[in-house]
């Protein structure tokens, strides 16, 4: 329900858990059976001779099961929205609202699947034995940095499309609204240098991709402040960071980071004092995508951006990963990829930038999640680099 405004009204605790009695999935049948006929064709005897086929040629499990077309969403439950580690059925929730957006936008179908277990090696010999059963993973909610490990070993153990959305999909919409942002202001992304505040799993995959779309310069920052070379205490991830990012050598805090700053991504949790924004080169780009309650509030930002985006439906610029997930899930298996590339997640925000591009505004980046041409786009441009990858069958 909205106002007049268009501003969506204030959805209470009752309707809320109203939405989520019984679960939001269910599984329905693809052909009726209605009929003795329809019964033995579905089921025995009719089935026996799909089986034997698939016994016989195991490829043609493709053509006759859904398990090539299914997405399984995963999760242990460690790092759920903003609620931490709340557990695998806590998270089941969650990962049932994913399934539902892959379903609507995306067109696929998709089960939750929570594992009482945080052991990564446990995780991963689970999905290898359950492979015959789906066709991609969807890694949610998963802390950092056990997240990096267990999408690597994924990735290394099938042989299908593995992302951990968290990572690549806050990553892939945040290039694409860094992107729709410059085109506003014409500014180059090779001239900007990026702060990005937190450097966990979101963070340090936007740090990668903003370096594959060749941005000037990116400064990450944990809790202890800026990751640069030398420095005491970092785990494997940030030293590869150190390596990567920070050209301008710089050291301290947030207020060292952000001197001269072109953009500032928020990816912490932290809500920081909004005076320091004014540190940034004149006019620069805020992106404040913690929720539910953004780093800096909008409205505080905008007295020294340009452009400011978060993370929430009731601020304009919304940077969600619904914009990214289901288009590249759905064009990664529409193409018969073995994995998702980098050049399929930078193909992916291009995508999503040219859907906005013909009313791009400070207020537009990027489009609104419910547009529904953003995931045919996106599917259709994951595909073709896909190809070009040389990842499909």
């Amino acid at each position: 329900m909205t106002d007049p405004t268009g501003a969506v009204a204030p959805v209470t605790d009752e309707e809320i858990f109203t939405g989520h009695e019984g679960g939001k999935l269910s599984v329905a049948a693809t052909r009726p059976i209605s009929s003795p006929r329809d019964l033995s064709i579905a089921y025995t005897p009719g089935v026996a001779k799909v089986s034997r086929a698939i016994a016989e040629d195991a490829a043609k499990a493709k053509h006759y099961t859904w398990a090539d077309r299914l997405v399984v969403v995963v999760s242990d439950g460690t790092a759920v929205l903003g609620l931490g580690d709340i557990g695998a059925s806590a998270s089941l929730p969650v990962m049932e609202g994913k399934s539902v957006l892959f379903k609507t936008f995306g067109g696929l179908d998709s089960i939750p699947l929570v594992l009482d277990t945080t052991d990564v090696d446990e995780i991963v010999e689970t999905l290898v034995r359950l492979r015959p059963s789906f066709g991609a993973v969807n890694l949610e909610d998963v802390s950092a940095p056990r997240c990096f490990e267990l999408e690597d070993k994924l990735k290394e153990a099938l042989d299908c499309p593995v992302m951990h959305d968290d990572q690549h999909g806050t990553a892939i919409v945040t290039l694409a609204a860094l992107r729709g942002a410059n085109l506003v202001l014409d500014r180059a992304i090779a001239d900007q240098r990026v702060v990005v505040s937190g450097a966990g799993a979101a963070g340090v995959a936007c740090a990668k991709i903003l370096q594959e779309a060749g941005i000037g310069d990116v400064t990450v920052l944990d809790s202890r402040g800026i990751i640069h070379a030398g420095r005491d205490g970092l785990n494997p991830v940030k030293e590869r960071l150190a390596a990567t990012t920070n050209k301008a050598g710089l050291r301290g805090g947030l207020a060292e980071a952000l001197e001269g700053a072109d953009v500032f991504l928020g990816l912490s949790g932290a809500t920081i004092d909004e005076s320091l924004l004014g540190r940034m080169a004149g006019g620069g780009i805020v992106f404040a995508l913690s929720n539910p309650d953004p780093e800096v509030h909008p409205v505080a930002a905008a007295r020294y951006a340009s452009i400011v985006a978060t993370g929430r439906s009731d601020f304009p610029n919304q940077i969600n990963n619904v914009l990214a997930f289901p288009g590249v899930f759905r064009g990664a298996l529409d193409s018969g990829a073995r994995a998702i590339t980098e050049n399929m997640k930078l193909a992916a925000a291009e995508a999503i930038v040219s859907v906005a591009m013909d009313d791009l505004g400070p207020d537009r980046i990027v489009p609104s999640p419910l547009d529904p041409r953003v995931a045919p786009e996106v599917a259709a441009a994951v595909a073709k680099a896909a190809e070009a990858d040389g990842v499909t069958d």
